[in-house]
């Protein structure tokens, strides 16, 4: 089993991170929508990260996608969702704002990466970082009023977004601003299961 992509994107470091605590053995190659383009697409021709080759061939892509494949295979001890439909529902909104912080933050870094500062268009920028904010302040309020520590998909998805948003455009989003979020992205960025998958 292979998953592709660079662990600088928070989608690939997502999956890897949740592939590893549910127990699946994988190869991680490390391939670049951008600067390994064509290998990538011999895998992929979509060229979406993450890609994740199967033993049979099969090839998953979407982080939510990979994730939810095991998820649904996963023994009990190994969840990292709830059951129950109100806790289910909790978890995956705090999956969600985590997704479109990340969201947010890719497209605001491929504006200045990647378009020529003259075809900026600093609404859509303006609206994209107003969506950013958001979705960093509703993740900030959750950690401040969160009980425990546990380790699931929206606690390991909340991190690796903050952590990528600190990255990539820490001018944007202050971390003094997020407290809680930072507390708790740099708890699990301790752990021994984050570090085995470093940004850079």
């Amino acid at each position: 089993m292979k998953l592709i992509g660079m662990l600088d994107s928070p989608y690939v470091r997502r999956t890897a991170i949740s592939l590893d605590l549910y127990g699946v053995a994988f190869e991680h190659q490390a391939l670049s929508v951008f600067s390994t383009f064509e290998a990538f697409a011999a895998i992929n021709p979509v060229v979406k990260a993450p890609s994740l080759v199967l033993d049979d061939g099969t090839v998953l892509m979407d982080s939510t996608v990979i994730i939810g494949y095991f998820e649904a295979q996963a023994a009990e001890g190994r969840k990292q969702l709830p059951h129950h439909p109100a806790a289910l529902g909790k978890a995956l909104e705090v999956v969600g704002l985590a997704l479109a912080a990340c969201e947010k933050a890719v497209q605001i870094v491929y504006e200045r990466n990647l378009r020529p500062e003259e075809k900026r268009h600093l609404p859509w920028v303006d609206r994209v970082t107003r969506q950013l904010l958001a979705a960093c302040d509703a993740l900030d309020k959750h950690y401040a009023n969160a009980a425990g520590h546990s380790l699931d998909q929206a606690a390991i998805g909340s991190a690796v977004a903050w952590s990528f948003i600190q990255l990539m455009v820490a001018d944007v989003v202050k971390a003094a601003d997020f407290p809680a979020l930072q507390a708790h992205a740099a708890r699990l960025e301790e752990t021994e299961l984050f570090k085995r998958y470093p940004m850079v």
